[in-house]
């Protein structure tokens, strides 16, 4: 009886040790993925950002978010740059083109607060 414990014991840690060394080498892109992803963060956390407050800017929306007061937002984005639009009309879907004015930025300068001024 012992024996077939230890038989199956050894055959699972067996299984779940190949799976991992499996996933280990086939999921170096994911890895190299993350790596990218943290590269381009370090990158933007350093440029200057292609608007300044109270510039008025015209881009197409990118999605929609929730603001933590639950209030629905537009997300735009500027050569990379977010910009999340406050004040957004009920009718707005994604891809429509609209014009809004910067009204300040994150704490980074990584993301800015922009208030809806119309459709275009």
């Amino acid at each position: 009886m012992l024996g077939a414990t230890s038989l199956v014991l050894g055959l699972i840690v067996f299984v779940v040790f190949t799976s991992w060394l499996v996933r280990r080498f086939r999921g170096g892109d994911e890895r190299g993925d993350r790596r990218e992803s943290y590269e381009r963060h370090q990158e933007a956390q350093g440029r200057e950002p292609p608007v300044g407050i109270g510039d008025s800017v015209t881009a197409g929306v990118h999605e929609f978010t929730e603001h933590h007061t639950g209030e629905r937002q537009a997300v735009c984005k500027i050569e990379g740059f977010v910009v999340f639009v406050e004040d957004i009309p009920a009718g707005l879907e994604v891809g429509d083109a609209i014009e809004f004015t910067i009204l300040s930025f994150n704490r980074g300068h990584t993301s800015a607060t922009g208030t809806y001024d119309g459709r275009v």
